[in-house]
């Protein structure tokens, strides 16, 4: 149990590695500290999320969480990036 917690918080922080090596490469990707951390606590709820999906539900409903969440995911993340929506916490 210990071992998956820690993978399913682990794992993700990994792909935080893509925009911080592509930000060394490019000048077009400026994320702040304050970006890395935000992106960083919604990988961990995002997996955690899938992980306790996995573990306590049945199959047909496994599936139908898990992309419920995946879909939540992407839609927080792109508001937060562009502003979909407008709100008040919208990126540029």
């Amino acid at each position: 149990m210990y071992q998956r917690f820690i993978k399913a918080v682990v794992v993700p922080l990994f792909l935080l590695l893509l925009p911080y090596f592509a930000m060394q490469l490019t000048n077009h990707i400026k994320w702040s500290t304050f970006d890395f951390f935000v992106m960083a606590l919604l990988l961990i709820l995002t997996s955690l999320s899938i992980n306790f999906a996995l573990v306590y539900t049945q199959s047909l409903k496994k599936w139908l969480i898990i992309v419920i969440i995946v879909l939540l995911f992407l839609l927080l993340y792109t508001e937060l990036a562009v502003g979909i929506f407008n709100s008040p916490f919208a990126g540029d």
